[in-house]
């Protein structure tokens, strides 16, 4: 059982491919916390006090536009409320009892930052801007956060119960930007709609700089400003097969802070790909193509990373077939990824000719001898 189980991992060590090159380990940032992420996985590339609950100002609208999207229908029409029309800071200029598509009105929210938009969106969705934050806040438990309260639908200081980490909206981000109409709205450098009162159309232009003028590889984002939360951002990049995910809170120098944050992330890291989806492979005199994983794994490391990966397999002592046990690989021990592993049943033409021994091993494949 130990020969085989060297041999396997022996396999799966030949499956990962050549490494590529590194490049700086730190850098610096204006932002009182920040958080720089890689968005399949997840994991976190830099940070800095990125776990601390801070005041978040319009980035809470990458919230607000994701529980939009997943509650409502783009066509649908929006009444606007005097409410909504009144609302201070930021806006889009909506008058009171004119009309617009949810959809016109998200453009507005995630573009111009519209904190009149995000009052007609709450009040649609929600039935009142009360009801519509009990969805921002069931959608923070539906991701696990921790450091996250929402009070409003458009982030002005108005609650004192109003916050989230840098940390926390990295998350938000990466789960907002796995829809692709919110990606669409993102990364919309101009929208038009048309204005009920006026015979001329509203021109929104992105507020997000990084996006419109000042680095090529951005894929979206949110730009934010209050008194007391100061200047925060959150944004998106992708560059050779990797997207990232920056949030600065609180930066003097957001737009530098970001791309200053990419260019380490991209020159620092590389997707590997640590497994492929399909049988594994054979060596020597033993064959392993009665194991598979169904999915590929890929995960960002530096080239010193790589090197320390290690496969590691975790074999079901009882189950039901075919599920085998797990294919883990470990960084120094933690576990980075993990992937099902399952037995490949044969085919009646592959077991034709076969002794019904033979037919069992590959009916049950090695975990005759594994499971102890």
């Amino acid at each position: 059982m130990r020969r085989r189980l060297i041999l396997l991992i022996m396999v799966v060590c030949l499956c990962i491919p050549p490494l590529p090159g590194n490049a700086e380990e730190s850098i610096t940032v204006s932002a009182e916390a920040a958080a720089l992420i890689e968005v399949e996985t997840g994991r976190v590339l830099w940070e800095k006090d990125a776990f601390s609950e801070k005041r978040i100002a319009s980035i809470t609208k990458v919230m607000t536009a994701m529980v939009a999207i997943e509650q409502g229908e783009l066509e649908d029409s929006v009444v606007i409320s005097t409410n909504a029309a009144g609302t201070e800071g930021s806006s889009l200029y909506l008058q009171a009892g004119e009309k617009m598509t949810l959809e016109d009105l998200l453009y507005g929210l995630m573009l111009r930052s519209g904190n009149d938009s995000a009052v007609a969106i709450a009040e649609h969705i929600g039935g009142s801007v009360d009801g519509f934050v009990y969805l921002m806040n069931e959608k923070v438990q539906e991701l696990g956060l921790t450091d996250t309260v929402f009070a409003n639908p458009h982030g002005l200081d108005d609650h004192e119960n109003h916050f989230s980490s840098a940390y926390d909206m990295a998350m938000i981000m990466q789960a907002a930007m796995e829809d692709d109409i919110f990606r669409t709205i993102s990364a919309t450098e101009v929208h038009r709609a048309p204005n009920q009162n006026e015979n001329w159309e509203r021109v929104w232009k992105n507020k997000n700089r990084l996006l419109t003028e000042r680095y090529e590889y951005t894929t979206g984002g949110k730009t934010g400003y209050t008194e007391r939360a100061r200047r925060t951002l959150v944004t998106s990049a992708e560059k050779e097969g990797m997207e990232l995910i920056a949030v600065t809170l609180n930066a003097p120098s957001d737009w530098d802070d970001h791309i200053r944050l990419f260019e380490y992330g991209f020159d620092t890291y590389d997707m590997y790909s640590l497994i492929q989806e399909g049988s594994l492979e054979r060596t020597g005199s033993e064959t392993f193509d009665h194991l598979e994983v169904r999915s590929s794994s890929n995960y960002p490391l530096t080239e010193d990373e790589y090197a320390r990966v290690t496969p590691n397999i975790e074999w079901m002592n009882e189950g039901t077939l075919p599920f085998a046990g797990h294919l883990q690989f470990k960084l120094d021990g933690d576990i980075i990824s993990e992937l099902p592993l399952y037995y490949i049943e044969k085919t009646e033409e592959e077991n034709e000719g076969l002794s019904w021994w033979e037919r069992l091993k590959n009916r049950f494949g090695f975990g005759v001898t594994v499971h102890d």
